[in-house]
């Protein structure tokens, strides 16, 4: 069974009296629109009239009418029942506030699914002794729920998994981080799955580990040697041309 929905807006007075010491009074007015299901066929209209934090009188549009909860609650809800053309404007206003209201908040946010960016990236690197920690975050999704799960060529991973719950960015959005603690092995590809209502099917993101340093640093120097050893028989060679170049046959004569 689905949580209730609520939509409401709320109105307060306040007013004070001062009697030697400043004292506040409530009159407290709060209107709801309470739903659960995705046609709204269950709209119920609520509302309180409250003094401080006490319940004087309440309309539930299921009921139709005013129902008082203290002395003077009751005799309000008395007068209101008098009113039959109130009591049907208000029964109205679960199709005409609350309905219009919640299916224009379905469409234009409730409905709307927004993909998460995700991000892989290597927490600590491990050794011989300890195992490595990689990060899957989900950022800036729409709505909260969402699926995240590791792979081992292609199979889910059941232990060594931990997950965030997922938190609010404060802006309509959530993010949600995954760790796994694994072992690296030889040819073995290790993949994050993210399920969300803003993908068409669940999509998958490869770790693609960086190279050991021996692996890169070694071309890199080989490289930068052979470029090395090319300038240096350039220069040699348009040295020498340079010198044939500037020199003659002529034997020289001693006087």
């Amino acid at each position: 069974m689905s949580l209730p929905k609520l939509w409401g807006f709320h109105h307060i007075l306040l007013l004070s009296v001062f009697t030697g010491a400043a004292n506040g009074y409530y009159n407290y007015l709060w209107s709801q629109c309470i739903y659960s299901s995705s046609d709204f066929s269950d709209m119920v209209l609520l509302i309180d009239y409250s003094f401080n934090k006490y319940l004087d009188i309440q309309y539930n549009s299921t009921v139709g009418k005013f129902v008082g909860f203290t002395e003077v609650g009751v005799k309000m809800a008395e007068n209101f029942n008098k009113n039959p053309a109130y009591l049907q404007q208000l029964k109205a206003e679960v199709d005409t506030f609350c309905r219009y209201n919640a299916e224009r908040y379905k469409t234009a946010i409730h409905d709307k699914a927004v993909a998460p960016a995700v991000k892989l990236s290597l927490v600590k690197q491990g050794d011989s002794r300890h195992p490595s920690l990689l990060m899957c975050s989900a950022y800036d999704f729409y709505p909260e729920k969402i699926n995240v799960s590791w792979l081992r060529d292609g199979v889910v991973v059941t232990s060594d998994v931990t997950s965030t719950e997922k938190m609010p960015n404060g802006d309509w959005y959530h993010q949600s981080h995954t760790e796994l603690e694994y072992t690296p092995r030889a040819g073995e590809k290790i993949s994050c799955m993210v399920e969300h209502a803003g993908f068409q099917k669940p999509m998958i993101y490869d770790w693609n580990p960086p190279l050991p340093e021996f692996e890169w640093n070694t071309p890199l120097l080989f490289t930068a040697g052979a470029a090395g050893l090319m300038l240096g028989i350039l220069v040699a060679a348009a040295g020498f041309i340079y010198y044939k170049s500037t020199s003659t046959d002529e034997i020289p004569v001693l006087h």
